[in-house]
């Protein structure tokens, strides 16, 4: 059997080219992956709290619309919903895995097959398309869309890997409410918007945070660099780098800070370290049949259009995006995409 197309992810751009591709009857396979940090179900979206900028969810009485759209055999997934009053209600923003969840409800009542696996493989030289899950056969199919999305990158320090797990973390909003961190000093290494969120979030629970920056200057915007000078419980660490991960061998007890002016160390007693450095796009599975830019994202061949450099194969999301790294852009980019598949397939099958 060769399918119509198959989508590779389940962050927002998967689940929206999902949902486009199965009104148009085009019977979607979506392989949502599984636990390996390459690609997560839900997508990393998944591993946040509220999301207050996506359009058409402002605050309100969520959990409630949540738990009547959702199949209840999902609701487990769910986790506790902020204790946000107003009126004698729960009052908050969307969090991420009720999003997705939403967003996975619609794509499974409009009739997409969604399987808990990862693609391992792909063949991209023949016609039609061959991908190769982690476990089963292989699947055929006539179009791609790539919405694998982009992970964390981490510092690359032997001290920093020892220590994951035991106090070094790359999501302060998974981690940061755990009792490993809660009135501990702790410290985020990166100056830009994500950096000053997961500060911002960890002073919920922290002592105090510390905002280790190699410049003089936040590259965050405007708004969230205030927001973070403004917070008595972040301390900025101006032209300074992380040279090393302490520890007891079982925990993290502290940094080992290098200033980027003259090389000068110091020792900063913290009990958890927070890496806001960027992401690294999820493409090692396509081994190299995709062209990408300089920093390994997938290339849209056409402006505006979510074709790559072979035809029938689509890009989505952050996968393909350097730039916004946004839920609401990555949502549209998977609209984009299962619309250019459609096309491609009603123009190519006749």
């Amino acid at each position: 059997m060769v399918h119509q197309v198959v989508i590779i992810g389940s962050g927002p751009a998967g689940w929206s080219a999902a949902i486009y591709a199965s009104r148009a009857n085009l019977k979607p396979i979506l392989f949502e992956g599984t636990t390996k940090p390459e690609m997560i179900p839900l997508g990393q979206l998944a591993m946040t709290t509220e999301v207050e900028n996506y359009a058409g969810f402002p605050a309100g009485n969520i959990r409630a619309f949540v738990e009547s759209a959702v199949d209840k055999d999902r609701q487990w997934n769910l986790p506790p919903a902020p204790n946000h009053q107003r009126d004698g209600q729960l009052h908050y923003a969307v969090q991420g895995t009720e999003l997705m969840e939403l967003m996975k409800q619609q794509a499974l009542n409009f009739g997409t097959t969604v399987i808990g696996d990862d693609i391992v493989k792909v063949d991209f030289s023949q016609r039609p398309f061959v991908l190769y899950p982690g476990q089963g056969a292989p699947i055929k199919t006539h179009a791609v869309i790539v919405a694998t999305g982009a992970r964390a990158n981490y510092l690359g320090l032997e001290s920093e890997n020892l220590y994951k797990n035991k106090g070094v973390s790359a999501c302060a909003v998974c981690d940061g409410a755990l009792p490993l961190f809660r009135d501990r000093e702790l410290a985020v290494v990166g100056g830009g918007d994500s950096a000053v969120e997961e500060a911002s979030y960890l002073t919920k629970f922290a002592s105090k945070v510390y905002m280790v920056v190699r410049r003089d200057q936040l590259r965050a915007s405007k708004i969230m660099a205030e927001r973070a000078l403004s917070n008595p419980k972040i301390e900025m660490l101006w032209h300074r780098e992380v040279a090393e991960v302490l520890g007891d061998g079982n925990r993290v007890t502290g940094i080992r800070l290098k200033s980027t002016l003259d090389g000068a160390t110091e020792v900063r007693e913290i009990g958890g370290l927070f890496l806001a450095i960027g992401h690294t796009p999820n493409t090692a599975f396509l081994d190299g049949q995709l062209q990408t830019n300089d920093k390994g994202y997938l290339v849209w061949k056409r402006a505006f259009r979510t074709v790559t450099s072979i035809e029938g194969v689509f890009a989505a999301g952050d996968v393909a995006d350097d730039y916004y790294r946004q839920a609401i852009t990555s949502a549209g980019t998977g609209c984009m995409a299962a619309l250019d598949a459609e096309r491609w397939l009603a123009e190519h099958e006749g």
